[in-house]
């Protein structure tokens, strides 16, 4: 920890839960939405703004970025022994200030320190991730924190300042204090799920449709079969489309930006290397409000693509009481050195569900405003339907 968040964090010893909503069902598990309200309240998150009521979610917390930006010459982790804001002394090619809006150039690190802040009991640790909207641009992001071996992970008990690596990949963006790129969720407790409670959840709730494959997880295949014929089954982004405001909802046109994907018969998809496409999963997929999921590499070993940047479903993604009966999980792939053939149902990744230490007092989807509930193929919340 380092001496200034040692003035800025209370001390906070490891006490058990307090029921802080509907009841602590659980003492182990990935923390509801009036959990991350009452560690706000109690200053295990901590803020130089006020937080803001729409950046809680139903499992995960929206975090802000801050004020400046810095130009890196190349990404980093602190170690064990450094704070970040000491590397990037080491690193910085030069101090962006963001208040005014600033953009992010492609092929470009950038470290932004954030608005919030942690101050973790003993017994809580946390996992970031790029918000859905953030991946789906092509948006590479990963939180640091002080005095860490690993990117997106935050240590049990850590107390200090949190700061998100940024790194566009095809697009340019214009960012601003404030602006949303990624989220984090709370755990208490040490990360429990098996194929056994997998296997229970989809006889009860029925998880995803079709035919299912347990094993380390539930396995997502792609879908390269349209609704009609002809019709579209992904998006590959053009290079030199233009720059993105982050912030804004609704603003571009599609085909500026993305050249539809369209049904080649059966012959599958030949993914070209470093493109960027979004696809759409063949199985509709729910999470049920007693659980969050997360969406892991399918096979290390099957390694000529990458698939899916912001892995967090939220409790009731899909779910037919929050709306969402028949939601897709997009696919945000990249092929690597070699062009790479996508056939139709291929296992593309799999999706592991945790258990929430209760129900959270509102779903995804449910009077949120969710951007991606119901979602078939669906591109980011920045263009206009077509």
């Amino acid at each position: 920890m380092t001496k200034a968040a040692d003035d800025l964090f209370p001390h906070h010893e490891d006490m058990e839960p307090r029921r802080v909503g509907p009841g602590q069902v659980h003492t182990t598990g990935i923390l509801p939405s009036h959990a991350i309200a009452a560690m706000i309240r109690e200053k295990e998150i901590w803020a130089s703004r006020e937080i803001d009521k729409d950046q809680i979610q139903p499992a995960s917390l929206d975090m802000r970025l801050g004020n400046t930006a810095y130009r890196l010459r190349a990404s980093f982790l602190p170690g064990p022994d450094r704070g970040v804001m000491e590397r990037v002394e080491e690193l910085m090619l030069h101090k962006i200030d963001l208040s005014e809006g600033a953009v992010l150039e492609t092929g470009c690190v950038y470290l932004v320190p954030l608005i919030e802040a942690l101050a973790l009991s003993e017994r809580t640790s946390a996992a970031a991730n790029p918000k859905s909207s953030t991946g789906r641009l092509d948006v590479f992001t990963r939180v640091i924190t002080d005095f860490s071996a690993e990117f997106d992970q935050v240590a049990a008990g850590y107390k200090g300042h949190l700061y998100l690596e940024i790194s566009p990949r095809t697009f340019p963006i214009l960012v601003r204090p404030g602006s949303r790129l990624s989220q984090i969720r709370f755990r208490r407790g040490s990360a429990t799920f098996s194929d056994a409670e997998l296997k229970r959840l989809q006889e009860e709730v029925r998880l995803v449709d079709g035919d299912v494959d347990i094993d380390n997880g539930i396995a997502l295949t792609v879908n390269l079969r349209p609704e009609r014929e002809g019709g579209r089954v992904g998006f590959r982004a053009k290079r030199h489309a233009g720059l993105i405001d982050v912030d804004k909802r609704d603003g571009y046109d599609v085909l500026d930006f993305w050249e539809p994907i369209h049904s080649r018969g059966g012959k599958g998809l030949i993914l070209d290397p470093d493109e960027f496409y979004i696809l759409a999963s063949r199985e509709a997929v729910q999470v049920p409000a007693s659980h969050a999921a997360e969406m892991v590499p399918y096979n290390p070993l099957v390694g000529e693509f990458r698939v899916h940047y912001a892995g967090f479903f939220d409790p009731g993604f899909g779910a037919r009481e929050a709306g969402g009966a028949g939601s897709r999980a997009v696919l945000e792939v990249r092929s690597h050195d070699v062009p790479f053939i996508l056939e139709h149902g291929q296992i593309i990744g799999r999706l592991v569900y945790e258990r929430l230490t209760d129900r959270p007092a509102s779903l995804y989807g449910e009077s949120l405003h969710s951007n991606y509930q119901n979602q078939r193929l669906k591109l980011s919340k920045h263009f206009r339907a077509i």
